[in-house]
């Protein structure tokens, strides 16, 4: 895992800056990997992460991923993607 702390994130509603979500609110329940015990890149199979993948071309290819949710559905969203709480 890379993250041994809950981000500061965690808990706080933020605003999508870009992406294809841009504009929309997604309220932060941790980084994914320490939700889900790994790298969004070795969790083959997860909706979440697949769609993930698709969408965050040009995001830097690392662990600093948020897992939050927008309504119901579960969202990866890089970092550098969301404004600050």
């Amino acid at each position: 895992m890379t993250h041994d702390k809950a981000s500061p994130l965690a808990g706080t509603t933020v605003r999508i800056l870009s992406g294809p979500l841009a504009g929309k609110e997604i309220e932060i329940e941790d980084w994914w990997d320490r939700i889900a015990g790994r790298s969004w890149v070795h969790c083959n199979g997860n909706p979440a992460c697949l769609i993930y993948a698709m969408e965050s071309f040009g995001d830097p290819l690392d662990d600093e991923v948020l897992y939050g949710k927008i309504g119901v559905a579960g969202h990866l969203i890089h970092v550098t993607r969301v404004q600050e709480a």
